[in-house]
């Protein structure tokens, strides 16, 4: 199983108490944390207003993150889970999107969905038409981000949606194109949407709905010729982790003192039940979390996306998920170690040994193409960068060989390595959860 988490930018009241000025810092230090614990993504939500009531709270806007992430992190993968696609035209979502894979060094997954949170759209000013409506939508939208990163002019006429020649320079690093994630378990419709463009696809709110969605997905597999096992199923999980029982109390009653005050004591119960206890995420010990994690891998579940509610200002409970879950899944393995789609290797595989007691710029790269002296300076200087990365949380071993390619980051040697013992990112409070679909 593969592992990727969400970083805090205030959607569910998951900042509250840090200071403006320290929002950005926080949540750029947490991004580089889970990198650093051999998470494969970081992801963050695509939403304007604050769950589970609106407040005067910050919330920070997706795709103006993915950009800040992209140059603020090195190995780990980038995604939005998942943007809402009425909310800005498809066209241009695609050329932003293909911007950000080329300045995260195609780095870059692109979640999609067809959007539900109505009191933004009212609020934004957005016309919220009916479900069968932002559906077909949908549709048309992953179907011109398609064509927009891999032909060189688009016209399309939908019935949502009308290009005439569209163009989109630069393309995507990324080959084919950058992975598309299609979110959401509707049967008839998005399900069907997923089979027929999906890379990944992403639903289940317990274990029993997941099996029941695998199976009517795989239907439409079937139904359009496409093999089912092309598509990585995933889920997100809410976590709550505790190193004992007591433990675990310690941290619902921290959820429920630090959400009261937004939604009240009825309300904050109901989350913890609808977030935790009934389904919508995992609550145990490590050992427990490890049971449940197998029962759902069984069903075929490929990749988990983990929240933490409290992570801006204490990462224990995620350090100690990375430490003793992980691990214990049976088909995990470092992040750096993977890619679901690669940049183009225009460096065939180059090697940059690195000496801990100099500089990054002091190793030899060896075999950079001569051809293309401005790739070969891109790979020198991604090298340089994780390697600086690295060295701050401690993973690489006394000498190291790092391969790399062209365009993308470095993948660092981790036989030896040891993990950060860093706990704390922030010093202050947060409230509770909120339950989705």
């Amino acid at each position: 199983m593969r592992f990727g988490a969400f970083i805090p930018q205030g959607w569910r009241h998951d900042l509250v108490g840090v200071e403006p000025a320290e929002h950005w810092p926080t949540m750029q230090r947490l991004a580089r944390h889970i990198e650093g614990l051999g998470f494969e993504s970081v992801w963050v939500y695509d939403h304007f207003h604050p769950v589970p009531v609106p407040t005067q709270e910050p919330v920070y806007e997706a795709w103006t993150l993915m950009t800040a992430l992209a140059t603020s992190t090195t190995t780990a993968r980038l995604g939005q889970m998942c943007t809402c696609n009425t909310y800005r035209p498809p066209s241009y979502l695609a050329k932003v999107a293909a911007c950000i894979d080329v300045i995260s060094g195609g780095r870059l997954e692109m979640g999609i969905g067809a959007g539900w949170y109505e009191h933004e759209y009212l609020g934004y000013g957005y016309e919220f038409p009916k479900a069968s409506t932002r559906i077909g939508m949908l549709r048309e939208g992953v179907e011109i981000m398609r064509r927009m990163w891999t032909e060189d002019e688009v016209t399309y006429h939908g019935r949502h949606y009308s290009l005439s020649g569209a163009l989109c320079r630069p393309k995507p690093l990324q080959k084919p194109r950058i992975p598309l994630w299609v979110a959401g378990g509707g049967e008839q419709l998005t399900l069907k949407i997923a089979a027929r463009e999906a890379d990944y696809t992403n639903f289940g709110y317990d274990l029993e709905q997941f099996r029941h969605k695998s199976e009517v997905l795989a239907g439409h597999c079937g139904d359009v010729g496409r093999p089912f096992d092309e598509i990585t199923r995933s889920t997100n999980f809410n976590i709550a982790l505790g190193e004992t029982n007591d433990d675990l109390d310690d941290y619902f009653a921290w959820y429920r003192s630090h959400f009261e005050p937004i939604a009240g004591a009825e309300r904050a119960e109901k989350m913890i039940t609808g977030n935790y206890l009934e389904g919508g995420g995992l609550a145990g010990t490590p050992e427990q979390l490890v049971e449940s994690l197998r029962a759902w891998e069984a069903a075929g579940l490929e990749y988990g996306i983990v929240y933490f509610q409290e992570a801006a200002y204490d990462t224990r409970r995620m350090d100690l998920f990375a430490r003793e879950v992980m691990p214990e899944l049976t088909s995990w393995e470092p992040a750096r170690n993977r890619r679901a789609h690669r940049a183009p290797s225009a460096v065939m595989a180059e090697e940059l040994r690195l000496r801990p007691d100099q500089p990054s710029d002091a190793g030899e790269a060896r075999s950079l193409p001569e051809d293309s002296p401005r790739q070969g300076r891109l790979a020198l200087e991604n090298v340089r960068r994780s390697a600086d990365a690295a060295r701050q949380v401690g993973e690489y071993p006394e000498t190291g060989v790092v391969v790399i390619t062209a365009s993308g980051p470095a993948a660092p040697a981790l036989s030896g390595r040891e993990r950060p013992s860093n706990s704390n990112c922030g010093g202050a409070r947060a409230p509770g959860d909120w339950r989705f679909s």
